[in-house]
């Protein structure tokens, strides 16, 4: 592992001649952090998939430590960027996907550690750990200085985002859920989740925390950004918003139509799709493939 962050850090430093300079942090403080948070994310998940295996997941907590640790970490090492690098926070591609990696991982420990969805830590964690793995492997961009309006639009970003992943994460489990108990397949996994009518629960007060805080995002784009209507934000916009109103019609007909179940699970994963696209779809192409900076 160490070889293989050394030969990112190699290649980012190598792509300074880009028409935007990246400054991978190679030096030995921040990669350990990295390692360390990486290793502490897999530990904890680890931890988890015994349990799950042993049918032991309500009685087990050592997962949470090594969790918390990973977490601390992974937010340790976004302040160490954001003070060596010049500019306003690094919010860029690599960037934005860690920090809501980071977010994920933080409420599913919150979360576990009060006995409701530890199981989420088996895909969570790990994904965690890879977007911080990517992140310290591409580089640190500097960002042009935000005002703190601008950045309270893009951290309220980032929160939603987080928020309805965790949100996607539980319509998979739930369409699994669904779909073995449909087949009368009761396996180890299925034992360690809590009753469907639970679950389901979770997810639509996880979806409702997100669409708030989607709302609150799309409140201070219209307030905060200018031009937003702009050729290279419009579809960021149209997307958003799409994503917005399938998110608000999903709990609008569980309100008043009670939908449940796969009905359910295809909104959530279709309104998180057009998220997706909406705000990482954009940056990869402008940032990646166009090497423009947003």
């Amino acid at each position: 592992m160490p070889e293989m962050l050394l030969a990112c850090c190699q290649k980012g430093i190598a792509g300074k001649a880009r028409s935007y300079k990246r400054r991978p942090v190679c030096d030995t403080q921040p990669m350990t952090i990295v390692l360390i948070a990486i290793a502490l994310y897999l530990v904890a998940a680890g931890l988890l998939v015994g349990a799950v295996a042993s049918d032991k997941l309500g009685s087990r907590r050592g997962w949470f430590w090594p969790a918390l640790g990973g977490v601390l970490l992974h937010g340790s090492y976004h302040l160490l960027v954001a003070w060596r690098t010049p500019g306003g926070p690094d919010m860029h591609f690599f960037a934005a996907l860690s920090l809501v990696g980071l977010g994920m991982a933080a409420m599913t420990t919150v979360v576990g550690a009060q006995g409701r969805m530890r199981g989420l830590g088996v895909l969570a964690f790990p994904l965690a750990a890879l977007l911080l793995f990517a992140y310290h492997c591409y580089g640190h961009e500097p960002s042009r200085g935000l005002d703190w309006r601008l950045q309270l639009h893009a951290w309220m970003a980032l929160l939603a985002y987080a928020t309805l992943a965790i949100a996607a994460l539980l319509a998979v489990m739930l369409w699994a859920q669904e779909r073995a108990l449909r087949r009368r397949e009761f396996h180890a996994w299925l034992r360690a989740l809590p009753p469907l009518t639970e679950l389901e629960d979770l997810l639509f007060r996880t979806i409702t925390v997100g669409f708030i805080l989607l709302t609150a995002t799309l409140l201070t784009g219209m307030l905060f950004v200018e031009n937003l209507f702009a050729q290279h934000l419009i579809h960021k916009t149209v997307l958003s918003v799409l994503s917005w109103l399938a998110f608000g019609a999903l709990l609008m007909g569980r309100w008043r139509y009670g939908w449940r179940g796969g009905k359910a699970v295809r909104w959530t994963l279709v309104a998180m799709a057009l998220l997706l696209l909406a705000f990482f779809g954009s940056k990869f192409v402008l940032e990646l493939v166009l090497e423009r900076t947003t």
